[in-house]
């Protein structure tokens, strides 16, 4: 049998081989959403959502939690009540997230800003000082000059949470005496004596 005659045959042979093991995706098994599924060993078809991740496809029903607005304007109030908690988590993620480019204290001069990153704003300028919460979120969400959105990774409630540490931050660099509760002052005065 000559070389010509043995590709055709090997030729054919692999045209048989690959219509006989093709499998068309219309074909396979369906797990539909919020049905009960075989497939996997719980018995349900939708898989748990996974902890700190932004999750995709939900309706955003809550108008201030997911734009930080009412009625179209910028709100300075927070979707949920701020607590030690939030505030810690808040520190957390924007330890992460912000201090590349805002460093620890939201001065603005970060690690990347000291290597030629271009600087962004102190967050004690009196223009951000006096801005509203839902613009701290919304530069948050949908990005700002040379700063990227963070909405597909930060997920909405941990935003908040920046946006209520940064509010910490700003109160902690303008804070007076008169802000300390009078039994605190004292250790305050005396050098922590």
């Amino acid at each position: 049998m000559g070389s010509a005659a043995m590709r055709c045959a090997f030729a054919a042979l692999t045209a048989v081989f690959a219509c006989a093991c093709r499998v068309d995706m219309h074909i396979q098994p369906k797990i539909k959403a919020d049905r009960a599924s075989a497939f996997f060993q719980d018995g349900r078809g939708n898989r748990p959502e996974i902890p700190d991740t932004v999750i995709h496809g939900q309706p955003h029903t809550d108008q201030l939690l997911y734009t930080g607005r009412m009625n179209g304007a910028l709100v300075d109030q927070f979707p949920f009540p701020i607590t030690r908690q939030v505030l810690d988590r808040g520190r957390a993620r924007f330890n992460i997230y912000c201090t590349p480019c805002h460093d620890y204290t939201g001065s603005g001069r970060g690690m990347v800003v000291q290597r030629g990153f271009p600087a962004p704003p102190s967050y004690h300028i009196d223009r951000l000082r006096q801005a509203p919460a839902g613009h701290f979120f919304e530069v948050i969400t949908d990005g700002y000059g040379a700063m990227f959105s963070y909405a597909g990774r930060i997920p909405v409630e941990d935003r908040w949470a920046i946006v209520a540490y940064i509010r910490a931050l700003q109160l902690s660099q303008h804070a007076t005496l008169d802000d300390v509760p009078a039994d605190e002052r004292g250790t305050l005065t005396s050098g922590g004596k």
